[in-house]
């Protein structure tokens, strides 16, 4: 479903183009698709966690020990969240005692690729935490 918002009047250069003339042909539902991806991804301590997921962290010890200041109650709530969205996996394995490992989905591998952009940004911007 497209917007059906009147066109506004630019304030660019003749000749330049127009940074959101990229994004105009997005609709609606792809728009609050993008939303609620962010919002998954924003939430504190989620991309901690998928970056410990990426680097090879299975055991939630693991976690706890990759992720400073995280507790264990915030990080049993990301893991099953992460786990809802399908982005990691739980593995529970039947061992005397029983182990539960994590490790992240195609789908989550897939998301980090494309988050792979924002953390070079991120680093070269660090400046704007301050």
């Amino acid at each position: 479903m497209a917007s059906s918002r009147p066109p506004r009047e630019s304030s660019v250069t003749p000749g330049r183009s127009r940074p959101e003339a990229d994004y105009e042909h997005i609709d609606d539902d792809v728009c609050r698709s993008f939303q609620r991806s962010v919002e998954i991804v924003g939430k504190k301590w989620t991309a901690a966690v998928l970056m410990a997921a990426m680097r090879g962290d299975r055991r939630f010890v693991d976690y706890r020990a990759r992720i400073t200041g995280i507790s264990n109650q915030m990080l049993s709530q990301r893991l099953r969240e992460l786990e809802g969205h399908q982005l990691i996996e739980r593995i529970v394995v039947p061992t005397t005692p029983v182990q539960i490992t994590y490790r992240p989905t195609e789908q989550g591998a897939s998301l980090m690729r494309v988050l792979h952009p924002l953390i070079e940004w991120s680093a070269n911007n660090e400046a704007m935490d301050t």
